[in-house]
């Protein structure tokens, strides 16, 4: 049979037995990165998928009866991998994708996007650029998508962010903030407590809800900083928060405010983490709290020292997440994150040293996989969840093309992750046991279609702002 009509086949069995909780799929032959350190590679192994979860990796799994019922999945050629965690990004604002590539600072995006921009959005234009962030995501091999929705004006804006969310069928983590500027509703944050009772009811689902907070009151005003009385709302509905802008002396005074409060820990989260003082980065470090970079933002944007905090974080103990942020002037995937991490580290490392007797402290290509999984699920609260192939855990995966132009041949999987395969390499992407994309195309989109909706808002949003 054509290979192409056999993976058709596939697919159409699949999606025959979606919604049967008892489902099992089982990939064979790949070389399995698993991201758990008990697991490891494995050089040529199969995975069980029954239902949403990952039930056994081994090699020959079949030979043992795994296949009996299943539909299996010939994975030879390819790397299994876990799907991406991108810790946070501004999904929103996708139709205005690289509108400014070449952004001078933080100020200039601020009064561009978030001052001049994004009053213009409707519920309508906050769906359509999420949706646009989430497919791109899976297309690119990111499972996981923590949005930092920072243009909710209305309890309708959050509505159609959550939905977009789902209507991907991504894992997605809807982090609500109001507006920095313009009018809105005032809902935020009592809005919260309504979006959980109505998204968020119970544990079993795709989607997560956070708070999305500032560190400090430079930039929007006091009621947007992190401090006693948003953690206070955070806590009593049992969420997590994500704090963006962590940056500078202020930010540094603020975490140590934070610390003696009682207000960090493992469920908040902190974003870019430039330029902090030593004595936060030990807070950061004591109290258990995450941290999510962002390798381009910092260098493209220029926040603050413009050098992402690898170094600092991992000498506070702290292994971060990576995330896309911003992407009106960033790419969008997170093979570029993780080599500009590798690269900007490794230069750092040896420039550091160079002249002297000292050896470089590198990271390698196996710290930033690690952080765009595994330890990006934790810093969002998601590593019991995601982020890794672990039995048990669900079954967000990757299919990666190992005998592609671009990657063969196969020598060190890990290394061919970060260092040769890009998104036209992701063959497949399941969620949760679901395929979202499948020989090379992701699922259930009209691209065209897609298209016509985002052009249609973006000029609309541009033409209200009265960029046009």
């Amino acid at each position: 049979m054509d290979p192409s009509a056999a993976r058709a086949q596939i697919l159409d069995r699949l999606r025959r037995q979606a919604a049967d909780p008892g489902r099992r799929i089982l990939l064979t032959g790949a070389a399995v990165v698993t991201m758990d350190p008990e697991l490891g590679i494995l050089p040529k192994a199969d995975l069980l998928i029954q239902g949403e979860t990952i039930a056994a990796i081994a090699p020959d799994l079949a030979a043992q009866g795994a296949a009996d019922g299943a539909v299996v999945i010939d994975a030879r050629g390819f790397i299994l991998a876990p799907g991406f965690v991108d810790t946070h990004r501004h999904a929103w604002e996708a139709q205005l994708r690289r509108i400014m590539p070449d952004v001078n600072d933080l100020g200039a995006y601020v009064t561009s996007t978030l001052a001049g921009i994004a009053p213009a959005y409707t519920p309508h234009d906050v769906y359509v650029g999420t949706r646009l962030a989430a497919l791109t995501a899976l297309d690119s091999g990111i499972t996981t998508l923590l949005d930092f929705s920072h243009n909710s004006r209305t309890r309708a804006h959050s509505n159609r962010a959550i939905q977009a969310l789902i209507d991907t069928g991504i894992r997605g983590v809807h982090a609500s903030m109001r507006p920095h500027f313009g009018d809105w509703d005032g809902q935020w944050p009592d809005d919260l407590a309504r979006l959980k009772d109505t998204y968020f009811s119970t544990d079993d689902r795709l989607l997560t809800l956070r708070m999305a907070a500032l560190a400090t009151d430079e930039i929007a005003g006091p009621d947007l900083a992190y401090g006693t009385v948003l953690a206070r709302t955070a806590r009593e509905l049992g969420i997590g928060v994500s704090v963006d802008a962590v940056f500078g002396r202020a930010s540094s005074a603020a975490v140590l405010e934070w610390e003696k409060a009682g207000l960090l820990g493992p469920d908040v989260s902190l974003i870019h983490c430039t330029g902090l003082t030593t004595d936060a980065w030990r807070a950061m470090g004591a109290t258990g709290a995450n941290v999510a970079l962002a390798p381009t933002s910092d260098a493209q944007i220029g926040l603050e020292t413009a050098i992402p905090a690898i170094d600092e974080a991992l000498a506070a103990g702290i292994r971060p997440g990576l995330s896309i942020d911003v992407e009106v002037a960033l790419a969008s995937d997170m093979f570029t994150q993780m080599r500009a991490l590798l690269a900007i580290q490794r230069m750092r490392a040896v420039n550091a040293a160079y002249g002297t007797e000292a050896q470089p402290q590198r990271v390698g290509v196996a710290d930033v996989l690690d952080f765009a999984t595994a330890s990006g699920a934790r810093s969002i609260g998601l590593g019991d969840t995601t982020g890794s192939l672990t039995p048990g855990k669900q079954a967000d995966l990757l299919l990666v093309g190992a005998e592609d132009l671009n990657t063969m041949p196969l020598n060190d999987p890990i290394g061919t992750l970060v260092l040769g395969a890009d998104p036209r390499n992701i063959d497949a992407v399941f969620v949760a046991g679901h395929p979202r994309k499948w020989a090379g195309i992701v699922l259930d989109v009209d691209v065209a279609a897609l298209g016509d909706d985002v052009r249609a808002s973006r000029d609309k949003v541009l033409h209200a702002a009265g960029r046009a």
